[in-house]
């Protein structure tokens, strides 16, 4: 099918026991692997994800690498491999131009690690972040950031209008954040604001319904369901954008 399947990945899954032929089935069915490495410095990755992180990511990047992920910066066909970059704090990620230069460089300099294009995504306000920003006081103050800062020109390229994400059970959804919140395409659920005894904040969908994979014979069958919305998707509208 004239479909690009993206597989967006966790690199530290690649190590994780029992997922030994994982990147053998991502080559045999030409997945586009997009990656998640917010720092090609191992203090910072560590500091934001959890001691070993950045060890155990390069250590997966590597193996796509030997498996021909990322090799391929012409034209032609190649297994594609893409980074992702987010902000360590509650600000708007830098040029994306510019830190691509910077990471090709501190990886193919320190690990002889390749790969074909890095995105720099703004750090989405649900779940863990938005709890993160909640303790700190400081969610409002992001909010209005992220509107402060948006930009019409970011909304003819916003994955909601050329992806769907799939979830583990067939579920499909406009995009990454929406399937986090649990807005399933064609469902009626609303979004749920609430706090624990511990202070926590979050978001939580009341889903009612909704479309999977197994409702549809054809992409074209979603086209009478709009595109789920909320206060979260000014992080992918602000700057230059997060799609």
């Amino acid at each position: 099918p004239d479909l690009d399947i993206i597989d967006r990945c966790n690199l530290t899954v690649l190590q994780e026991p029992g997922q030994g032929d994982l990147v053998e089935f991502l080559v045999k069915h030409d997945v586009h692997v997009v990656a998640s490495l917010p720092c090609y410095s191992a203090d910072n990755v560590d500091k934001q994800r959890g001691n070993g992180v950045f060890d155990r990511s390069i250590s997966a990047l590597l193996a796509l690498n030997d498996a021909g992920y990322g090799k391929n910066h012409g034209e032609g066909h190649g297994l594609l491999l893409d980074l992702v970059y987010n902000p360590l704090g509650a600000f708007l990620p830098p040029p994306q131009q510019d830190l691509e230069v910077q990471y090709k460089k501190q990886l193919r300099q320190n690990f002889d690690i390749e790969f074909n294009s890095l995105y720099t995504m703004t750090n989405i306000p649900v779940k863990r972040f938005t709890d993160f920003l909640y303790k700190r006081g400081e969610l409002e103050d992001y909010m209005d950031l992220l509107v402060r800062n948006f930009n019409p020109s970011t909304l003819d390229n916003l994955m909601c209008t050329n992806t769907i994400s799939v979830g583990y059970d067939g579920k499909v959804y406009d995009c990454d954040f929406n399937q986090q919140l649990g807005y399933t395409i064609g469902s009626s659920s609303a979004s749920l604001l609430f706090e624990d005894g511990d202070g926590v904040v979050d978001n939580v969908s009341d889903d009612m319904g909704g479309k999977s994979v197994f409702d549809v014979e054809t992409l074209n069958d979603l086209g009478c369901d709009a595109i789920r919305n909320d206060n979260h998707c000014f992080g992918c509208t602000a700057g230059m954008g997060s799609s």
